[in-house]
């Protein structure tokens, strides 16, 4: 296999990988809404960073199928492999948390009448699942057609912008749950399974 053939079908899955993403957000059915009982909207702020992270990785760009560093076929091939690996992680994670929040789910931080505590599915692994999947998406994403540059300052960006956002959210949470979130944010960490805890 050549270098440019590797890079162009890492690149086409995912390209594929992030069709399926936008079909989970936009084309699923959706679930009928409870009341809302309140709303942090804050939250667009610290989205915007998020955006602004994703923009940096993506817009700084290297030479069409090439690697990301000069490296052996065998890296290029493992680097390849990671990138497709983390699309189907990140893939699972959004759409079971997606599924599993079902009328919960909202782009700014809220609160429902009726809100359940969800601790199963992916929030067993960590307590913002969709934010681990778009971190996922954005480093595949850098790995295929980003410049090293642009993928570091882009994760670093997007990083402060979901440590913010998780922020926002879990003081929402910890006014409506209480001690069993506690409880909860000790064990489970925020968005990366072994590190970046809020605690």
């Amino acid at each position: 296999m050549s270098e440019q053939l590797l890079w162009e079908i890492a690149t086409t899955l995912v390209l594929i990988g992030w069709v399926l993403f936008a079909i989970i957000f936009f084309a699923r059915k959706r679930p009928a809404q409870s009341k809302e009982k309140k709303r942090v909207s804050a939250s667009f702020g610290a989205i915007a960073l998020q955006g602004t992270g994703f923009a940096l990785a993506w817009s700084l760009r290297r030479a069409p199928f090439t690697p990301i560093f000069p490296a052996r076929m065998s890296l290029q091939v493992l680097t390849a492999l990671v990138a497709c690996l983390l699309v189907v992680f990140a893939l699972w994670m959004v759409s079971a948390a997606v599924r599993t929040l079902g009328k919960q789910w909202a782009l700014a931080a809220r609160v429902v009448e009726d809100h359940a505590l969800i601790t199963n599915g992916p929030y067993r692994i960590v307590r913002h699942p969709i934010y681990s999947g778009m971190f996922w998406m954005m480093i595949a994403t850098g790995l295929v057609v980003g410049c090293w540059q642009g993928l570091a300052a882009g994760a670093v960006i997007f990083l402060f912008g979901t440590l913010w956002r998780v922020r926002i959210e879990e003081k929402l949470l910890i006014e409506t749950f209480g001690s069993a979130y506690e409880e909860y944010k000790r064990r489970v960490p925020a968005f990366i399974p072994w590190k970046l805890s809020t605690r």
